[in-house]
């Protein structure tokens, strides 16, 4: 049940939503005063949440940064998020396959010694795709060995991809600390979770989202992009916020 509000919330928490309803306010509301307010409100929450300078801002504050690490670890975890059904293969990537491609980097450059896959289906009508069993057999494609891979493809959210990775690694029997691979929007959150869940792990953000952040006319200017993303942070920081106070 928590699941399904979680993704029907969303709809009520995305800036795009916000905008939305300010808009038919304004057309559908009588009084001639209060349908500008909602108009102009509208246009402002679309300025703000869509120019490049607000959100480089916020991303310099939320993102979890990290210096160079070489240290040595047993296993990093990937969480998934990054691929998803269809395709020639059975699945495809997405945007965020930056996590697919620093799991391969660990493992070819031997800073981890096994990689496990946290993925499951989460939506709200999930079919036969699991994600952590797709993307094994793109990491056998790298020559990985199958004794090195670990999968995890019953999670649904966060919460789940640290309990149920737990679960592998308390058989498995491979020392902590691990690499927890996972986007930087996305660390700050999922820390929180694996560490709740009484897993040692350091963070490996990848995929950063950040504008470019040279000064300019441009970080002032409305783009479709901007909206995205603040759309992913505002769903996070409410995911941490919730998850912080259980």
């Amino acid at each position: 049940m928590y699941f399904i509000l979680s993704k029907i919330l969303l709809f009520f928490i995305l800036p795009i939503y916000w905008v939305i309803a300010l808009v038919l306010l304004g057309i559908f509301v009588k009084n001639r005063r209060s349908k500008k307010r909602f108009l102009i409100a509208a246009a402002v929450v679309f300025y703000l949440f869509s120019i490049p300078v607000l959100l480089n801002w916020f991303e310099g504050v939320w993102d979890v940064r990290t210096p160079v690490n070489h240290k040595k670890y047993s296993c990093a975890i990937v969480l998934g998020g990054f691929s998803g059904d269809g395709g020639e293969d059975g699945g495809h990537f997405t945007e965020a396959s930056d996590r697919f491609i620093q799991g391969v980097k660990l493992m070819e450059t031997k800073q981890v010694s096994h990689i496990l896959i946290s993925g499951g289906n989460g939506l709200l009508t999930p079919g036969s795709f699991r994600e952590a069993t797709y993307v094994k057999t793109q990491l056998e494609k790298f020559n990985i060995p199958d004794s090195l891979i670990l999968t995890e493809s019953n999670s649904k959210n966060t919460f789940e991809n640290a309990k149920f990775t737990k679960a592998i690694l308390e058989k498995t029997h491979l020392p902590p600390p691990y690499l927890l691979v996972t986007s930087a929007f996305h660390m700050r959150r999922s820390l929180m979770l694996f560490k709740h869940a009484g897993l040692q792990v350091d963070p490996y953000p990848c995929n950063f989202l950040a504008f470019d952040t040279q000064l300019g006319i441009g970080l002032f200017c409305p783009d479709p992009g901007v909206l995205r993303n603040w759309e992913l942070y505002i769903k996070e920081v409410i995911g941490y916020a919730i998850n912080f106070f259980k």
